[in-house]
């Protein structure tokens, strides 16, 4: 008798291990191993610090941006000598964010420079929404928005908004700097 309890404990654990040993590399994974590395740039940006002219928002736009609670950024920048090694991390990233669990939000290109928005979550409500931008001349960028009850479809009138937001750039001044 103790041995077949023994041996349903071992399996019991062994089943759990490999449960828990996930092969697939996530956001917030590369996120961390990548944030010291050279050629990036990360920063945690809370949304109470970035001030933004909201005055122009429609109700629902204001909604979504009282939703995000913080946001992360990993950037890229792109070094002429080290073409092969940008490409690499691209790959990387695209591998990321065709996982199944990232839901399609929208996507658009615009001479060679693409962006794709992208949530984890379900239709009424994103736990993370990612916004993914590149281009071949300046590198990649990856915002990880999160926050409370964020709705996917509002998130895409705010993305929206934000393109014409008036942003204070000296908030966001070290991203800026990295991709000049």
């Amino acid at each position: 008798m103790q041995r077949t309890i023994k041996h349903i404990v071992l399996v019991l654990i062994l089943v759990v291990a490999f449960v828990s040993c996930n092969n697939s590399k996530s956001l917030q994974t590369y996120f961390v191993d990548n944030q010291e590395a050279s050629n990036f740039i990360s920063q945690d940006i809370p949304i109470s610090m970035v001030k933004i002219d909201d005055s122009k928002f429609t109700d629902e736009q204001k909604e979504a941006y009282k939703s995000v609670k913080r946001l992360n950024f990993l950037g890229y920048r792109v070094d002429g000598t080290e073409a092969e090694v940008f490409k690499a991390e691209l790959v990387k990233v695209k591998a990321i964010l065709n996982d199944e669990k990232y839901n399609d939000l929208m996507e658009f290109s615009n001479k060679g420079n693409k962006i794709i928005v992208k949530y984890i979550g379900t239709d009424e409500e994103a736990d993370e929404v990612v916004i993914f931008g590149s281009s071949k001349e300046l590198g990649f960028g990856i915002v990880r928005v999160l926050g409370n009850d964020m709705d996917p479809d509002k998130m895409i009138t705010l993305v929206t908004a934000m393109q014409n937001a008036n942003v204070d750039e000296n908030q966001v001044q070290d991203i800026m700097n990295m991709f000049r």
